[in-house]
């Protein structure tokens, strides 16, 4: 059996084993596959390639030309380029307008998720009450302003508080530096950029930028590249006035004081240069910030000087005597009686405040009678005098660049009376505005030429260099009289100035009333000029209605005096000795002449030390510290520096160490 078996083990045997293979057989069908993936995979990639470069062919050279021009659509816009504001400068350049730019907050409704919650947060940050904030935000505009020209601080707070829909803007506005210096003259501008009131409104096309359409560069954020214009190309033009800022201050500072002192409705004072016709300073009081003009009242940004038409009293009565001396009705030598202080004409009452009796015309003048310049007026005549005050430019306006300005009140002379012409000798019956008054007297002042005010450098004026309505001996001879009324025992004396002599003419006008007739109220004015014998300056000063004084020798004389010192003291020019000889009157002149003199005094923020600030009006001091990027802290009241922390010498501080001003003197109580 085991013979029959063993065969069938071997059969078995063969069938279960396999072929045998070789090495290298294995290998070369190994390398076959992996040639053809290779070459799948390169044919894959060539196809890809040339497709890809046939698609850039195809947008290089098929649709180029429609995609730049979608590319340039989403890269470059149109937009409107406006350039900024002009500044307005004073003489000396200094600026007191300036053009600044704003943060305002506005709302796009459809993404304000919560309007009320986001009123409640921006009620107490832009003050305003959060039901008028969210009637703005439920508006059905898709953009609606909620405050405009906001200040820095709620600016960053709105910042903070990231609401949704609230947003941001740039917006161009205006900043007056000097805060109420010259306020009612600068004027102000609206949110909208116009020119409203003042120099801002009267020379709103000289001030106002120029807009242009510009193609602007973007990117893909929305980001501006570059400049379109070049800075600066649609500015308005600055325009530099002939006020001098120190002027001005110490102007605004003396009137001040004259309105609380004799509690006044309100002064004006001027200041010209005789030889151009320029006002350095032009004052009104109360004060007027445009800074803040928004929900005060137009009574405090009137510009009185050029507005306000009043009764000018015995200020008028120098070109009474100058037009009769210049027709030869009235001889420097001729005696006139004046009745014992009191005078019947046509049943009314003319009263001097003195019982004078025979005067001439000089004493007239400085004694300030108005039964003499009765008689002297009604001898002149109607038609000569009515001449002469149209030929010094009262009834018209003076052409000052400022809007609005009042042509005064004088009657044609055919409807004058007798009585008519004796009130309107001594000032009553007519109306004058300050601006007027003053160029009368700068006709006398400048030996007989009635030349044109001048508010802003490089003008002419509307009548050139003038006409001459005086001769040059009659102007003098004036001129003399006047200096009498403050030298002599005249009612200007205290105007007088120790070491210089000084001219001038009182006024105290009745003002009419309302019910007719005249009330109780008088205006109070004293017009001076200096040097006496050759002018180079003119400063009047009137105020409204003070009381218990209400002469002008009294209320305005020392007004005059005051800015003529410090004016003097400011341009090198005051006599020694003359402060000394300030009485009870005038007691703020030595601090007058301090301030003036340390207005003028060079002083250097760029050394390494702190410089000495004491004596410099408070504007001066703030500015150079503000060119080291400082904010003072300010102690006391007053616009002088009296004291400093850290002290002259020392090392400029740091690290947000406070930099205190102590002031004292020119004190706004």
């Amino acid at each position: 059996m085991s013979s029959r078996r063993a065969p069938d083990k071997l059969e078995r045997g063969n069938r279960a084993a396999p072929k045998s293979r070789t090495p290298a057989a294995t290998g070369k069908r190994a390398a076959s596959g992996s040639r053809w993936r290779l070459v799948a995979v390169a044919v894959l990639l060539g196809l890809a390639w040339l497709g890809l470069w046939g698609r850039a062919g195809w947008v290089m050279l098929g649709q180029g030309p429609q995609l730049a021009e979608r590319a340039r659509h989403q890269h470059l816009v149109h937009e409107n380029e406006r350039g900024d504001r002009g500044d307005i400068l004073d003489r000396n350049g200094r600026p007191l307008a300036r053009a600044v730019r704003f943060h305002s907050v506005y709302a796009r409704g459809s993404e304000v998720a919560d309007p009320a919650g986001a009123a409640r947060a921006l009620a107490p940050v832009l003050d305003e009450p959060a039901t008028k904030l969210r009637s703005r935000m439920a508006s059905s505009s898709g953009f609606v302003w909620l405050a405009r020209q906001v200040g820095d601080k709620a600016a960053a707070k709105v910042g903070e508080l990231a609401l949704p829909g609230i947003h941001l803007v740039y917006e161009r506005g205006r900043l007056y530096p000097n805060n109420h210096l010259a306020g009612q003259v600068l004027g102000f501008v609206g949110v909208d950029g116009k020119g409203l009131e003042g120099v801002e409104r009267a020379l709103n096309d000289t001030l106002t930028p120029r807009e242009a359409e510009v193609v602007v560069q973007r990117d893909a954020a929305g980001n501006r590249l570059g400049d379109a214009v070049e800075e600066g190309a649609l500015d308005g033009e600055d325009v530099r006035l002939t006020i001098d800022a120190q002027v001005q201050d110490l102007a605004e500072s003396a009137l001040a004081r004259a309105v609380r002192l004799h509690n006044a409705r309100w002064g004006v004072c001027l200041v010209v240069e005789v030889d151009s016709g320029e006002i350095l300073a032009l004052a009104n009081h109360p004060f007027f910030n445009p800074n803040i003009f928004r929900g005060g009242s137009p009574e405090g940004w009137r510009n009185r000087a050029a507005l306000d038409v009043f009764e000018p009293g015995s200020t008028l009565k120098p070109f009474l005597l100058a037009a009769a001396l210049q027709e030869g009705t009235v001889e420097t030598s001729e005696t006139i009686f004046c009745e014992e202080g009191k005078w019947r004409l046509h049943g009314e009452t003319i009263r001097d405040t003195h019982e004078y009796a025979d005067l001439n015309p000089e004493e007239v003048l400085r004694y300030s009678s108005n039964i003499g310049a009765a008689k002297i007026g009604l001898e002149l005549g109607a038609m000569k005098y009515h001449r002469y005050l149209e030929r010094l430019g009262f009834g018209r306006p003076t052409g000052v660049r400022l809007p609005g300005e009042s042509r005064g009140l004088v009657r044609p002379p055919v409807s004058w009376n007798e009585i008519d012409m004796a009130a309107i000798s001594f000032g009553q019956g007519l109306g004058v505005t300050a601006l007027q008054l003053a160029r009368g007297y700068l006709a006398l002042a400048a030996d007989g030429v009635a030349r044109p005010l001048k508010l802003v450098r490089g003008e002419h004026g509307v009548s050139g260099r003038g006409e001459r309505v005086f001769s040059p001996e009659v102007a003098r001879t004036v001129r003399e009289w006047m200096i009498g009324v403050v030298e002599e025992d005249g009612t200007g004396q205290r105007a007088r100035i120790e070491g210089m002599r000084v001219g001038g003419k009182t006024g105290t006008a009745q003002k009419a009333s309302a019910e007719g007739g005249y009330g109780a109220g008088r205006v109070a004015s004293f017009a001076g000029f200096f040097p006496g014998g050759d002018p180079e300056y003119l400063v009047l000063s009137v105020v409204d209605e003070p009381h218990p004084a209400t002469y002008g020798g009294v209320v305005a004389a020392p007004v005059v005096r005051e800015v003529a010192v410090g004016t003097l003291a400011g341009f090198r020019r005051l006599p020694s000795g003359a402060v000394a000889a300030s009485g009870p009157d005038d007691p703020s002149a030595g601090v007058a002449v301090e301030h003036a003199k340390a207005a003028r005094r060079s002083v250097a923020a760029d050394g390494p030390d702190v410089p000495d600030l004491r004596g410099l009006p408070l504007r001066r001091a703030v500015e150079i510290l503000a060119s080291r990027g400082i904010v003072p802290v300010l102690s006391g009241r007053g616009t002088a520096v009296e004291g400093q922390q850290p002290a002259p010498g020392a090392d400029w501080p740091g690290g947000g160490q406070p930099f205190t001003l102590r002031l004292a003197g020119y004190a706004e109580s």
